[in-house]
């Protein structure tokens, strides 16, 4: 098969006109899930594409730091895109959901106020699927190196002689 024989079911200008829509904060396509700046895409093998994007939106929500790009959250919760996992999360999202319905939005995702999606969190927070996430999300986001930078983390300092032989002394306002 050749490649005007196949159609691509999302062409690249369409691509770019969902990512630019007022208000997407995520662009949700047959297969992938893709930031708004299309800037970093991630492609679903398991999980509905949209319910990837709730996943990082939730992910977001329950961890919210605005100087934490979009990928590094969907680095976290990729590890939900199995087959063994999807059966939970997409009922876990179903449930996000419909306590989102429940508060008059559409879905989760149609939330558009972080206030309003962290009152519905706080209506399942006990949950099982709720701290599932949440712990993942523990080691998920934080334990990625490219993030460390961004918290001002150095890492760990044992191979390099430990924190005493590297500033930990070094206290100028006493």
């Amino acid at each position: 098969m050749t490649y005007q024989e196949r159609k691509p079911a999302l062409t690249r200008r369409q691509l770019l006109a969902r990512s630019m829509a007022a208000g997407a904060a995520l662009v949700v396509g047959p297969g992938f899930v893709a930031g708004r700046d299309a800037a970093w895409a991630l492609e679903t093998t398991a999980l509905q594409p949209k319910t990837m994007a709730t996943l990082i939106q939730m992910a977001r929500d329950i961890y919210p730091h605005d100087q934490v790009g979009d990928e590094f959250y969907a680095v976290a919760v990729k590890g939900y895109d199995t087959a063994e996992a999807a059966p939970a999360v997409e009922a876990g999202i179903a449930a996000l959901d419909a306590a989102a319905q429940g508060k008059g939005h559409a879905d989760y995702l149609s939330a558009a106020w972080e206030k309003d999606r962290v009152a519905i969190l706080r209506g399942m927070e006990e949950s099982a699927f709720f701290q599932t996430v949440r712990g993942g999300l523990v080691t998920g986001l934080y334990n990625q190196k490219a993030v460390w930078p961004i918290f001002g983390y150095e890492g760990e300092s044992f191979s390099q002689g430990g924190y005493i032989d590297r500033g930990f002394d070094d206290i100028a306002w006493l």
